[in-house]
């Protein structure tokens, strides 16, 4: 593991580790813990996509339906089957994994705004399948009465305890990727993005890969609402709506789309904002809703790809780089740099 992560990426995940975990004991209240587990459920959500669009290069607009499939598979798990809480939420994941095998197959043929279009058709399908199916899943009213996560005879009851959970499960989660991504299996996706065509006459089965990495990001977003069932108890399909995909892709575009630690950036950047939106908005607009935050939302992912389409993390880091380079190459020259 220390091979594939790198140093300074084992330093930076101890100090996280941390970070996180002193955080809780220096926050004001149950709200500001509330943000930072929604922060760390996004950041879940968030890796996964970065992989699939950042690394593999293909588009996703309907990352919320795995997240609403790992949340209603544990929640009918648990109530109508009974199942202990950890093994249903293991199961929605494995689950949801293989859902995601078999859809990927014939969608990932898609390219460009086809993909981009045809992942937005599985939101709305499955936004539609979650209101009708009222046996199954409550209809528009949603599944309720999901039991407390539990390990034996431990309970998670509080929201720190949950806390506590949702970032232990976060940075194993980012550990793994860091190890993805610096593996033959992140130099494949790499290689796909920068031309499938090429990495294809180099003998990398494009299809495999992009199919594996479609799985990954379902299993992960999978477990995210699995945590966001056992830890609010009820789930509905307004939480995964179309408006929780555009604000993943936000979150990545802001994190920077080919990078994994830029995840917790873009979660807890824009779980921040929207925060604030939905206090300004009803201030600034009479009858503001969704539909006015989306739209904020889609400004804001334009304007982060038009001028810093590398993200904010990443982009910054690059810039940065540049600067030195810039500074180094003209002592070299014996120019003065210039501040």
């Amino acid at each position: 593991m220390k091979r594939l992560l790198g140093y300074s990426n084992l330093i930076t995940l101890l100090i996280l580790s941390v970070v996180m975990a002193i955080l809780p004991l220096v926050l004001p209240n149950n709200y500001q813990v509330s943000v930072m587990i929604f922060v760390a459920l996004f950041t879940i959500l968030t890796i996964g996509l970065s992989l699939l669009m950042g690394y593999a290069g293909q588009i996703s607009l309907g990352h919320a339906v795995f997240y609403g499939m790992g949340g209603y598979l544990t929640g009918i798990l648990a109530t109508r089957w009974s199942l202990p809480p950890i093994l249903a939420m293991f199961l929605a994941a494995a689950i949801t994994g293989g859902i995601a095998y078999f859809v990927a197959i014939p969608i990932l043929r898609l390219r460009g705004n086809y993909l981009a279009m045809a992942t937005l058709g599985l939101n709305v399908i499955f936004t539609l399948f979650l209101t009708q199916q009222t046996d199954w899943t409550g209809g528009p009213n949603g599944l309720g009465s999901i039991p407390k996560l539990s390990l034996g005879g431990w309970v998670v009851k509080t929201d720190v305890q949950m806390y506590y959970v949702a970032w232990f499960i976060t940075l194993v989660i980012l550990a793994l990727s860091l190890n993805i991504v610096n593996s033959r299996f992140g130099r494949a996706l790499r290689s796909i993005h920068s031309s499938q065509i090429a990495a294809e006459m180099l003998g990398v089965d494009a299809a495999h890969y992009k199919v594996a990495v479609f799985s990954l990001g379902a299993v992960y977003a999978s477990i995210a609402g699995s945590l966001y069932v056992f830890w609010i108890g009820l789930i509905s399909p307004s939480v995964v709506s179309i408006n929780l995909s555009v604000e993943l892709v936000v979150m990545v575009a802001i994190g920077g789309l080919a990078s994994v630690w830029g995840a917790i950036f873009g979660a807890a950047a824009v779980t921040l904002l929207t925060e604030v939106l939905r206090n300004v908005l009803p201030q600034l607009l009479s009858g503001a809703s969704g539909e006015q935050e989306i739209i904020a939302f889609g400004l804001i992912l334009m304007i982060v790809m038009i001028f810093l389409p590398e993200g904010l993390t990443t982009g910054s880091l690059l810039r940065y780089r540049r600067w030195r380079a810039d500074r180094q190459a003209l002592k070299e020259l014996g120019v003065a740099p210039h501040a």
